[in-house]
Order: structure tokens, then sequence, then C-alpha cells
């Protein structure tokens, strides 16, 4: 089994491309179930957030081309459009990949932490899709756990830094007196918690979050001591917002220019914060072109985003390292495991020459023979059977030219280059005269 990575992330696509590509989660059963029917493969799993969009395809032989195919006409996307786009990984290269996604290291926000989350998410939802096996799962297993020792060995998740905090720390360079300013969230994910804490931090008072459901709303209302609304109560509560965050799940904008446009006239002309988390976007992009607004996306936060990880720096290469050590690890104990099948199709092979031997050794006890005879040649006659195939094997090497052959064998049974060579030769050759034991006696 191997497995394969494809995708895009910030660094390779624009927020367009990005939306286009995006994958919800009542979506994702049957992209899952799409994906495997198409191209034939029997484990797939997809990671969709605003910043990536990622497949991960476990078969003997997952082909990439018809992966990139089915994800361009899934998600309704020209190749021409699609393909500079994409990277790909395969082998101990994409579990090393997965590692760096998981830890944070191929974040927009050096080390963020809600990536790990997400990436359990996508395996929980393979998981109930019934598309996740064993090759994926022990994969994402492993990945977990090198996040966990990154997050634990390494100091880069001690600073603050995310697209939340980015996002507040820009409303900082415009309000002067965050304590004066009100804001309007929009969703009530794990992003728009972070930002609500982090207004809270910064003297942010009056927070009201708008959710399509109003219960999980107040969920993350109450976590900053703020009013909750629903999406539908958006258009009363805008006038009033001076800072607003959107980050949901929504397939189409939330927000259009005509209910920004209402807004500004309410509050005659007072500006305008809005940055739009989301892909795809819920804000309407023609809403940046109107006077009084300040609207920026995650593209835009790059520049904050790069002001703020600088501290974790240091921590980043020691983080490459433990996932250095962990894609390694995971590729040891793949090969370990991959030689499992092999091992016991050999133990079963000698275990049954045994048996086989076994037996007319005890017809021949029973028929009267000399028992020490009998055991002599049960041993002969199973060595024999042992080595038969290794010996046919090293030779027909050996005259093919491939001389490496007989260096496993010595390796395999510990064997002295010269001498032992010469004696596994000699016993070879007197093996290959014993008569075997069922026409003994007869």
């Amino acid at each position: 089994m191997s497995v394969l990575v494809l995708g895009v992330n910030h660094r390779t696509a624009s927020v367009a491309v990005r939306e286009r590509l995006a994958v919800s989660e009542e979506q994702c059963a049957r992209v899952l179930q799409s994906g495997r029917q198409i191209c034939g493969l029997r484990e797939l799993a997809v990671l969709s957030t605003c910043n990536r969009t990622e497949v991960y395809a476990a078969d003997e032989a997952p082909d990439g081309e018809a992966l990139l195919q089915w994800l361009a006409a899934e998600q309704g996307i020209p190749m021409d459009a699609l393909r500079p786009c994409i990277y790909q990984y395969e082998g101990e290269a994409a579990a090393r990949h997965m590692m760096r996604v998981a830890s944070g290291l191929d974040s927009l926000v050096l080390g963020e932490p809600q990536i790990l989350g997400q990436l359990k998410d996508a395996f929980s939802h393979a998981r109930a899709a019934q598309s996740l096996g064993t090759e994926l799962g022990r994969l994402f297993e492993h990945t977990f756990g090198v996040a966990k020792r990154v997050r634990t060995d390494t100091a880069i998740g001690e600073n603050p830094v995310s697209v939340a905090y980015a996002a507040v720390a820009m409303a900082k360079h415009i309000f002067s007196d965050m304590a004066q300013s009100r804001a309007l969230l929009i969703g009530a994910g794990r992003t728009i918690e972070l930002v609500a804490r982090h207004l809270r931090e910064v003297g942010v008072a009056h927070i009201v979050v708008a959710n399509r459901t109003l219960e999980r709303a107040e969920r993350v209302a109450r976590s900053c001591a703020g009013e909750a609304i629903l999406l539908s109560e958006i258009p009363d509560n805008l006038a009033r917002a001076d800072i607003v965050i959107s980050s949901t799940a929504s397939p189409l904008p939330i927000l259009g220019k005509g209910a920004v446009e209402r807004a500004l006239r309410k509050r005659k002309h007072k500006p305008m914060f809005m940055v739009d988390i989301a892909v795809p976007r819920d804000i309407e992009s023609e809403v940046a072109r109107l006077d009084d607004v300040y609207l920026y996306t995650v593209d835009d936060l790059q520049q904050v985003i790069q002001d703020n990880v600088r501290s974790r720096e240091g921590a980043a290469q020691e983080a490459e390292h433990l996932i250095e050590a962990g894609a390694a690890d995971y590729m040891y104990q793949r090969r370990a495991l991959d030689s499992v099948a092999v091992l016991k199709q050999f133990r079963s092979q000698a275990e049954r020459a045994r048996d086989v031997e076994l037996a007319k050794a005890s017809r021949a006890l029973a028929s009267g023979q000399n028992p020490e005879q009998v055991l002599q040649l049960l041993a002969r006659a199973l060595t024999r059977k042992l080595v038969h195939e290794p010996t046919v094997s090293v030779r027909r090497a050996a005259a093919d030219g491939r001389t490496e052959v007989a260096d496993w064998l010595r390796e395999l049974y510990n064997l002295q280059h010269e001498e032992g060579a010469a004696q596994v030769e000699t016993e070879l050759d007197k093996l290959a005269s014993v008569t075997p034991l069922h026409r003994a006696g007869r």
C-alpha cells in the first residue's frame, strides 16, 4: 500500500481557487464516495479549510493524475486553472507533509493550533464515510502523536498567533480605543471563538455573535459576555458594528454590498473595519469598493501574520527535526508491518513441511523401522525441504549476476563470508544426495 497527498494551499492558490475547491461537512461523505469510485481507491480522506484543500489517498499504486482530474471535475474547475496550483507527495514525503500540516508548520500562521483539530475532523469524516482503512488510519494516528509532541516539546504554540489574532491586531491599528468599539462576529466555529477571546483581551466590551443556529451563537457569546443573534438579525445590528469579522461555512455570501451601504448611511459613514476569514467568502468582494469600509480577506492578513511569527521560527526548526524523525519512524513501522505477511507465509510453509515429514516419520515408526534411522532421515528430509528453495534461488541469482542475493542469505543466517559459504555449499551438496524419507525402507 502506498499513500499519496494532493492539494492546494494559501501559497499555491488564490482565495478564488481555494473557495471553489472548498468541501463542506455536508458534502464530505458524497465527495469521498465519488473519489473512491471514480479513481478506484481503497482509502480516501479530505481536509478542507479556508487556507487549503487536500486529499489523502491510499492504494497499491494511487494515480495522482486520475485524482487531479477527478478533483477538477468534482469541483467544476478547468484543469489548466487547477494544475499550476497543485502539489503532490508520495510515501515518506506524504507522511512528512501531513505531519507538518498537523503541527502548523505549513499554515498561513506558523504554528497555529486550529489545523490539528481540522485534521482530526477530516479523520472523523472519513471514518464515518467508511473511506478510512488501515493505511490512512495508521498515518493519521501517527501524525496526531507527532503533532502532540511538537506542541509539548517546542515553543511553537506559546505566542497567540493565528488568523484570529492577526485580524484583531489589524483592527487595533485602525481603532485607537478598542474599548469604545463594537464588534459583530458572524459564525460560531473555532476561529470566531478565538476572535471573541482576543477582542475581549484587547478591551472590546460589546460583542454580538450571529449564527444560523442561536444555540451555537449563545455558546460563543457566553465565553465573551456578548450577545447572540440569528443571521437574519444581522441587518438590524450591522449599523452599530465598528468591527465585523466573519468565518462561516456558508456556500454563498452572507453580507452583500447593498446591506453594507444601508448600514453606512445609518452610521453617517463612520468607518467600518471588516475581515472575511471564510472560504468561500462571506462578504461580497464588491463591498471593498465602498468608501468608509476597510475590507480584508485571509490573504490580506499575510503581512500582519509575518510580523507575528518571527518569535516562532526557532521553535519551528526544532519542530522540523521532530517531524523528520516522526516521518522516518512511520516508514520504519510501515516496512516492519509489510514484512509481517511475508514472515507469516514463510513460517506457514515451514510448518507444513514439518507436518508432512513428521507424519511420514510416524508411519515409519508404526511399521517397525529403526527409531534412530527414522529420526536421522526425518532431520535430513526436513532440512532438505527448508533449504531447497533458497539454494535454487541463490544459484539462479548468481548465474544471473545478482551476487547480492548470496549476501542477503549470509545476513539472514549470520554466515561467515568465506568459510561459512563453502560450508553451506558442501552441506547443500550433501543434502541434495539424501534419499527422501518416504522412499526409505521400501
